[in-house]
């Protein structure tokens, strides 16, 4: 059982290092394989008041949010082999990578939710300095090491927070309805690539009937 709260803090000490240094100091750089973090995922959140719409489309659509996954199912399996001498342990971190990504997933498609159950992250994007709050499910971290800084309700945060609505608001409802045009579009693309197949083995069948029904009638005129 001990297992657990290690887990725990094992998993709080993984995602505040994983965030600053690698997501943050490897993904700064372009064309790098973690640029979608910093040069995607902050710039779409801190443009549109927290949302990210990337969330909105499916984990199989390219975008950092499938990077985002196929990255956490990498971590996840790393693990796995630890699970015959250290179930408690194991089963705590995939317990946290899978409690990671729904949090972070509904943080950025609900901002108002982020600020009010995750304060800390939605400071890291929406605060003045997001080289600060690297804790994404818990700032445990960020208080013991002095990284926890807040922004939510100070002055400064409050004097924003109309216009990050409205920009939430406004980009939200733009890219539900471009998503739902592409939902549309895939699904039309979907049904008429099986009927397509249908329709064409359709008028073979009634090529053939014609080409069998006119060899008899010959046969049956030579007789």
């Amino acid at each position: 059982m001990i297992g657990i709260p290690i887990g725990l803090l094992y998993a709080d000490a993984a995602e505040w290092l994983i965030h600053k240094h690698i997501l943050h100091g490897l993904g700064r750089t372009k064309d790098s394989f973690w640029d979608f973090h910093w040069h995607n995922h902050h710039r779409n959140s801190r443009k549109s008041g927290g949302y990210d719409f990337c969330y909105e489309n499916s984990v199989l659509a390219p975008g950092p949010q499938r990077t985002e996954v196929a990255g956490l199912v990498i971590l996840a399996a790393s693990h796995l082999p630890l699970l015959p001498i250290a179930p408690f342990f194991t089963g705590t971190v995939l317990y946290r990578t899978i409690d990671y990504y729904n949090k972070h997933k509904k943080a950025h498609l609900d901002p108002e939710w982020a600020r009010e159950n995750l304060p800390w992250h939605y400071d890291h994007h929406m605060g003045p300095d997001q080289d600060k709050n690297w804790g994404i499910t818990s700032c445990l971290i960020d208080k013991l090491v002095g990284t926890r800084k807040v922004y939510v309700d100070t002055p400064k945060e409050l004097e924003r927070r109309k216009k990050d609505i409205k920009n939430y608001e406004a980009v939200s409802a733009s890219e539900k309805v471009e998503i739902k045009k592409d939902e549309k579009g895939k699904l039309e693309t979907l049904v008429e690539s099986v009927i397509f197949p249908i329709r064409t083995m359709k008028k073979l069948r009634t090529k053939l009937q014609n080409y069998a029904y006119g060899s008899l009638s010959f046969i049956g005129a030579d007789e």
